[in-house]
């Protein structure tokens, strides 16, 4: 049975990201194809749903599967897919209970999605935000728009700009989804390490 206490707001990690895609690929090798293709699947089962943010959410469940791989090293019980749907269930319940979500400006958005913990503290938000805004500098210009376009928005919304981001970059949208991901991960890096040498 599905386990429901993961672990919030654990980032996905680049060897992580590799054994999920390994493990969606266990029938035949297809350089991330499998990926993009169950990725879709999530993106109309919620969107069939009717949830305001498919992209998300199906982002949320491969997170969640790639979790568990790390954390369990295999997943035999089920085919791939069919865990994937299984995980969906659960982030599609758990989207129902938290419909209630307040807008928040672009910052900290991505900044939520770089960190685990929250601090009450307004001096270590200020630094982190910081942190942020010099790492991102550090991305090119193509990295930096689509990570902060990837988050730019609410719902309806966020899924219309990403979509217009894929146009723009001529990515799918389950590329652009890949992109963001690793370029989340290196801001995530950069910014532990720019808190580390400022404390």
């Amino acid at each position: 049975m599905q386990k429901t206490n993961l672990k919030k707001n654990w980032l996905i990690s680049e060897n992580a990201f590799g054994a999920l895609l390994k493990w969606l690929d266990t029938e035949k090798k297809s350089d991330g194809e499998c990926y993009l293709e169950i990725h879709e699947r999530l993106v109309n089962y919620f969107d069939r749903k009717n949830c305001q943010n498919p992209d998300e959410l199906a982002d949320e469940t491969l997170n969640r599967v790639a979790r568990r791989l790390e954390e369990e090293g295999k997943l035999e019980s089920q085919t791939p897919a069919k865990y994937c749907y299984i995980t969906a269930k659960f982030v599609f319940l758990e989207n129902l209970r938290n419909k209630d979500k307040h807008n928040v400006s672009i910052d900290e958005t991505v900044e939520n999605k770089l960190f685990s913990k929250t601090f009450d503290d307004k001096t270590e938000k200020e630094k982190r935000l910081n942190c942020l805004e010099i790492c991102a500098e550090t991305l090119d210009f193509v990295n930096r728009e689509i990570i902060f376009g990837y988050y730019y928005g609410e719902e309806r919304i966020k899924i219309e700009n990403r979509r217009k981001l894929a146009s723009k970059f001529e990515l799918s949208i389950n590329a652009l989804s890949i992109r963001a991901c690793r370029i989340r991960e290196k801001l995530h890096i950069c910014v532990v390490k720019c808190l580390e040498k400022n404390n």
